[in-house]
């Protein structure tokens, strides 16, 4: 009779056996013998597959940025939870909000199992730990206005699990972005993403098709959210955050294109709204002062165009 720990390393294979994403193909037997661009050739080609599978999830990726964009309005935040890759694509699209859309470094958030050491290197068994993130969302004292979203190519990984199960419980939206059909974590969630990318080029290397999908989605989920609370205008970053000499410049241009003046006009306006691009762009479309339009900002939710349209 097997021990118990051999009887949970077949459930375990079993699993795994069953999920795409870990799954083996017939036509990769002689990668190591293929020529580079060969190489290069076949990988490019599998990752063609990623754009189209995350495009069948389009509904259901509407509905997350909907149900984000309710509750960033309401104050509510965002909050990613993941291991590994899956973690690290998380952290990754949370720290580029407060430079490309102007918000508060606590409005989206990123979680990974291990904690910031993981970021960088990996945390062993960080992942099994079912209560972990739940004990890191009841620090950021979460509440029914956030929204938290799962990462995890299996769709079964322990830590989200428990964390999806935690923010459910607490009345928080809850999403599950996953490359497996029938997935754990999707069952657990509101909103199941579950983009179906097949076999790794490696086989079960998630970093790869799967984590190229999670990319994406997560691209979409803060883009478009921040798209429809106003940090954008006419396609352009209008609350992005001069932080350096690039990004100053890239504020400059952005008036100058927007608001048809020279550079030294563009660069006046940006210095009477304390650098602040949409504030700028107010103030040249209407000739109100700077205080003038801080104010009709505030009244139209930061949304530009409604500023504008109330101050002509």
């Amino acid at each position: 009779m097997p021990n118990d720990d051999t009887a949970r390393l077949t459930s375990l294979l079993d699993v795994l056996s069953s999920l795409g994403t870990e799954a083996s193909t017939t036509d990769r037997g002689d990668l190591d013998l293929l020529g580079t661009e060969e190489l290069v050739r076949r990988m490019n080609e599998e990752d063609h597959r990623v754009p189209a599978a995350v495009g069948e999830r389009g509904s259901e990726i509407a509905a997350a940025v909907d149900g984000i964009t309710d509750r960033f309005r309401r104050g509510g935040r965002l909050i990613y939870i993941g291991a590994g890759t899956a973690g690290r694509v998380g952290v990754l699209d949370a720290s580029e909000c407060p430079p490309t859309f102007g918000t508060d470094p606590s409005m989206v958030v990123g979680l990974i199992a291990g904690g910031e050491t993981a970021i960088r290197s990996a945390v062993e068994n960080a992942e099994d730990d079912l209560h972990a993130a739940a004990a890191s969302l009841r620090e950021l004292g979460l509440s029914e206005r956030d929204t938290v979203v799962g990462i995890s190519a299996s769709g079964r990984t322990p830590y989200v699990v428990g964390g999806l199960r935690f923010a459910r419980d607490e009345g928080a939206l809850t999403v599950a972005i996953a490359s497996n059909e029938g997935s754990e974590i999707g069952a657990v969630a509101d909103i199941a993403i579950e983009v179906v990318t097949g076999p790794e080029f490696i086989s079960g290397s998630t970093r790869l098709k799967s984590g190229t999908a999670q990319k994406l989605v997560v691209n979409m989920l803060t883009t478009l959210s921040m798209i429809k609370l106003g940090k954008t205008y006419q396609g352009v970053m209008v609350d992005l955050l001069a932080t350096n000499e690039k990004l100053h410049a890239r504020s400059i241009r952005t008036v100058t294109q927007l608001a048809g003046v020279g550079i030294d006009e563009a660069s006046a306006a940006l210095a009477a709204a304390s650098g602040s691009v949409k504030l700028a762009l107010l103030i040249l479309a209407t000739g109100a002062s700077a205080d003038a339009a801080a104010t009709a900002l505030a009244d139209a939710d930061g949304i530009l165009r409604n500023a504008i349209a109330s101050l002509s």
